[in-house]
């Protein structure tokens, strides 16, 4: 609990602040035809060399967190020729179709019609940053990630496209977990977060000076280059409150010193944070009154 008045948390469609808009993963209602594990994507090369330039990474929370790799078939300029002329891909295709048929949502049948392509097609068009909607609530920071727009995404992820090191590291510092923690939906224990409540009410440093954005940038390419150094780490092993190497700690620590400078503010604690963030989040709903 914290001092001051009462207010409630409303789903928003954008950012209340002038930031990138977050977005949902792809849904491929596939019934699992369309993607592949590290084995059956060299299978299915090997039967068939032409399938390797229809197999993209497939980008979900697990896969990323875990440092697992996750292939799925783009299909999207497949021609009907090709595609009845690759027996694997076209078997993999009519089995998606069926699957799509058996379903009780009109929605989903619907789909079956067009079983090379997604169910609901939500892939960014540039570069993004990458944050998993249900994530431990034993770490202190949710580990988000760069990722190239080659990455497909699928639906257990959200998106930031065109987002900067100045976002990453705000996202990534004490002073949004700690929003986190008290507006974050939950699955069980673990967060669940949510583009609607929770990034698009965050309230973001206001009018941060040159300095400031640019020292919030400055550490968290150091914190990505220390990510680096651990190449054969996953981010559930760097992240884990027992293993995760002092000097990411430190950076972190200093990234949270920068992003509390950059809001004006020195806080001795969460409560003190989050009715700090509570104010902005107020008088932002008064603008726009």
């Amino acid at each position: 609990m914290i001092e001051g008045d009462d207010l409630v948390i409303l789903k928003r469609s954008k950012p209340a602040f002038n930031v990138p808009k977050m977005m949902f993963g792809s849904k491929l209602v596939d019934g699992g035809n369309l993607t592949l594990n590290d084995l059956e994507k060299n299978i299915l090369i090997k039967k068939d060399p032409k399938t390797e330039k229809y197999i993209k990474p497939l980008l979900g929370a697990k896969t990323y967190l875990n440092n697992k790799n996750r292939w799925v078939l783009w299909l999207y300029d497949i021609s009907p020729s090709e595609l009845r002329h690759i027996p694997e891909i076209y078997i993999r295709v009519q089995k998606v179709k069926n699957f799509r048929l058996e379903s009780k949502k009109d929605k989903t049948v619907k789909s079956a019609e067009t079983p090379t392509e997604f169910s609901e097609l939500r892939q960014p068009k540039s570069d993004y940053i990458v944050v998993p909607r249900t994530t431990s609530e034993n770490r202190k920071y949710i580990p988000l990630a760069f990722f190239s727009k080659e990455y497909i995404i699928d639906s257990s992820v959200t998106v930031i496209p065109s987002a900067n090191l100045y976002h990453f590291g705000v996202l990534s510092s004490l002073m949004h977990m700690t929003w986190v923690n008290y507006v974050c939906g939950r699955l069980e224990s673990r967060y669940r977060y949510s583009n609607q409540i929770v990034y698009n009410n965050f309230p973001w440093p206001v009018d941060p000076s040159d300095k400031e954005i640019k020292n919030i940038k400055d550490i968290s390419k150091r914190i990505l280059d220390i990510r680096s150094e651990f190449k054969n780490n996953s981010l559930v092993d760097l992240y884990d409150p027992i293993s995760m190497p002092a000097k990411l700690t430190k950076a972190h620590q200093e990234l949270d010193k920068a992003v509390d400078k950059a809001y004006g503010k020195k806080f001795d604690n969460d409560s003190e944070r989050m009715k700090y963030l509570f104010e902005l989040y107020k008088k932002e709903l008064e603008n726009n009154c």
